[in-house]
């Protein structure tokens, strides 16, 4: 009776926490504090289907396109033909983890260098944690890999890997590695991983400047603490600043602009709730904890971000597009010094858009969980 008991709480516990997999309703008391509404100006493009869950997308300057599909692979896709390519390094399947973000070298048409996110695999009984990686792109095959950070402990625990990536205007790279399921330690204890935002240079050494590189026993790469789970990141064109959203629990959600050395308070602050409903804490705000940008109630999940700057939606020109995992959509963010003013819905019920990206050509792109590559036409 004991050994069964156990086994329904392990269940329980897992289930509640695998907040990507939950279409989840709102508490009693949860709001939605701006109006949502639908966007009329667009339609979506099929450029590809795949019924993989894919990741992360990358178009490149001949508008040919990568996408790493989260099992293990990497495809580039040009001209109507797929190709896989070759060289993708091992990676632990398991929940939330496997092969996840890509990232562009801003001097990628000279150098070729293409940078990784992905579930590293310690062995299996171990488990795994975050790790980014580079190599070249040469000839559909990845050259002269190299592994330049790797989240410790590992653990086998599913969820939580965080693992967008973003350059600067300095050519630093900001990655995320989220709290791995383990909130009461990792977001608030700066010599572990997990729960931060960090800083590279772009061959994986650490800037002289990071702010903990100092701080005995700290992890010199941590640019920021206190972080959930961020799966969404973009320089902002304007100021270089960069901003990330990430997944709270039941509710809260954030949207942050990333600042050296600061703590964004997860657990110790937040704006939901667990899984439950239950109070995680009654703490908004705790001196020298930092406040979001804005938070979601009820939580939308968003799975990635990204800033459109292009001419080709003039109405949608300075928002923000996160996809929304829970809801199926993709939501048009309207932002005005620095607060949210607007919302909107793209693409509801079409599916769960993991990654959207603005492309060289201008046009925005995103990848829908089983369904393929879309691209997002303005309606003339």
């Amino acid at each position: 009776m004991k050994k069964t008991v156990s086994i329904y709480l392990t269940l329980t516990f897992f289930l509640l926490n695998f907040s990507c997999a939950q279409d989840l309703k709102p508490l009693d008391n949860e709001r939605e504090d701006t109006i949502i509404v639908d966007e009329k100006n667009y339609e979506m493009e099929v450029v590809f289907e795949d019924e993989n869950l894919i990741w992360g997308l990358e178009i490149l300057d001949d508008n040919s396109i990568l996408a790493s599909i989260k099992s293990g692979s990497i495809i580039h896709y040009k001209d109507g033909i797929k190709k896989d390519i070759k060289g993708v390094p091992e990676v632990y399947l398991r929940g939330q983890g496997g092969l996840l973000d890509l990232e562009l070298h801003p001097d990628f048409n000279k150098n070729r260098l293409v940078y990784l996110s992905y579930a590293y695999m310690k062995n299996r009984d171990d488990g795994g944690n975050t790790a980014i990686a580079r190599a070249q792109l040469v000839n559909d095959s990845l050259k002269n890999l190299e592994i330049l950070y790797k989240g410790s402990p590992v653990s086998r625990k599913g969820q939580h890997y965080g693992s967008r990536m973003a350059f600067d205007n300095e050519n630093y790279l900001y990655f995320t590695i989220g709290d791995r399921g383990n909130r009461n330690v990792n977001p608030q204890d700066i010599s572990v991983d997990g729960g931060k935002v960090y800083r590279i240079n772009d061959d994986g050494t650490i800037p002289d400047d990071n702010p903990f590189i100092d701080v005995p026993n700290a992890k010199k790469a941590i640019y920021s603490y206190g972080h959930r789970n961020p799966q969404g990141i973009f320089k902002h064109p304007k100021t270089g600043k960069i901003w990330t959203n990430e997944h709270g629990p039941r509710g809260g959600d954030e949207i942050n602009i990333i600042e050296k050395g600061k703590n964004y308070g997860w657990p110790k602050i937040t704006y939901g709730k667990n899984y439950s409903g239950t109070t995680i804490t009654k703490n908004k705000s705790l001196p020298g904890m930092e406040q979001p940008l804005y938070y979601w109630l009820p939580s939308i999940a968003p799975s990635s971000f990204e800033y459109i700057s292009s001419e080709m939606y003039p109405d949608w020109k300075g928002s923000l597009l996160a996809g929304a995992l829970v809801f199926k959509y993709i939501e048009r963010i309207g932002i005005k010094n620095n607060k949210v003013v607007s919302r909107s819905k793209i693409a509801e019920g079409f599916g769960r858009p993991r990654d959207i990206v603005q492309g060289p050509d201008g046009y925005v792109y995103v990848s829908i969980e089983n369904k393929g590559v879309y691209k997002i036409l303005p309606k003339k």
